[in-house]
């Protein structure tokens, strides 16, 4: 056996859900860019779990389900307020929450596709209203019902703050969770399939790739950039912090990937919304901080940013918390998540790769009395 640190380029399965070739990302074989210019993420929903693109009814029938099933149960709210609201991370709480959810689901241990498609759509449906609802109960404040009339985008925003938010704003998130919605096989969505390989149900699925995501290699990676920028604060600030940063090592988070080595293709749609969305609020800085740091970084490591990058401005632009950012990431990959997870059932093999060992060998046992 030959042993590969963090199976780089280890090919660990078959997947018709996404693809990264030569730089280039795919949903079902359709670029990115197509999608993020022209798909809205309920229609790359529908793609991801359906394998195309859904015609003008599809579509509306898919909508129709996503907000008919947004709602939660009480039971999650009386969770989320017994939870410990001045010290857990929002990821955490959204870790229990769902696995929670399952105990409120008469379908949960059901495995036979019909059932799983509807879990799916309620899990879709259900995770913003649940980042939502915490996010104003930890205010003090009660959470606001899901409208029947706005999409998965335009409901989120309006679930926090209880304002119907503006096109930009909407058009702005939906672009983000287009953007975010599947990777090949990242780390989560591998944890993922590697859990439902042993038949367990899509909650705990989705509940382990939650885990995975929560830590900063992964989707934390946008919160920390945020923070970056905030102690950086202005722009005068960013050669001096860089020099610093690169002196002692300091990993410059939203920067790298270990499969696009000539940058990550959804970094420019990031970045342009970045643009208008900071020209609108005014905040030119975290723009304007943004790209010396890319040039700085990009000129004198060799390192393009990622799409975590260009997403926290997008975020803060938007008046969203910032430990907010990685639940965020969790309600647009919970899609990608669902897709793989499906497939996984449709042609399951339990996954269950080998370790080289490297401990000591041929240890004589030694009686307790004589140790």
């Amino acid at each position: 056996m030959t042993m590969t640190k963090g199976l780089e380029g280890i090919v660990a399965t078959s997947s018709s859900v996404s693809s990264i070739i030569d730089g280039v990302l795919t949903y079902q074989g359709y670029n990115i860019d197509d999608l993020a210019n022209n798909a809205n993420f309920e229609e790359v929903i529908y793609l991801l779990w359906n394998g195309c693109l859904p015609n003008v009814q599809e579509l509306e029938h898919l909508q129709q389900e996503l907000r008919i099933h947004a709602s939660i149960p009480q039971q999650i709210i009386e969770i989320m307020k017994a939870l410990p609201l001045n010290k857990v991370h929002p990821m955490a709480a959204l870790r229990s929450v769902i696995s929670s959810l399952a105990l409120y689901d008469d379908e949960a241990d059901l495995l036979t596709e019909e059932s799983n498609m509807r879990k799916a759509i309620r899990l879709q449906a259900q995770i913003s209203t649940i980042i939502a609802a915490f996010s104003r109960i930890r205010e003090g404040k009660e959470p606001i019902p899901p409208r029947k009339d706005l999409g998965i985008a335009a409901n989120f925003l309006y679930m926090l703050t209880g304002h119907e938010p503006d096109q930009i704003s909407i058009n702005a998130l939906d672009k983000a969770l287009v953007l975010h919605a599947d990777h090949e096989l990242n780390a989560s969505t591998f944890t993922a399939r590697v859990c439902v390989a042993t038949l367990s149900d899509l909650y705990s699925g989705v509940t382990a790739a939650i885990g995975a995501l929560k830590g900063p290699l992964h989707g934390g990676a946008n919160e920390a950039v945020m923070s970056m920028l905030k102690d950086i604060d202005q722009i005068e600030n960013v050669q001096p912090y860089l020099e610093r940063a690169f002196s002692n090592k300091q990993k410059i988070m939203g920067f790298g990937h270990r499969v696009y080595k000539d940058g990550d293709p959804r970094a420019k749609h990031l970045r342009e919304m970045a643009k208008q969305l900071t020209a609108i609020t005014g905040e030119h800085k975290w723009y304007e901080m943004s790209l010396l740091i890319e040039d700085i970084v990009t000129r004198q490591k060799g390192i393009l940013p990622n799409v975590d990058f260009y997403s926290a401005t997008v975020y803060h632009s938007l008046g969203i918390q910032h430990d907010l950012f990685t639940p965020i990431f969790a309600i647009s990959r919970t899609s990608g998540w669902i897709a793989h997870i499906l497939e996984q059932y449709r042609n399951n093999r339990l996954i269950r790769p080998r370790a080289e060992y490297v401990g000591p060998t041929k240890q004589i046992f030694i009686p307790i009395e004589r140790r």
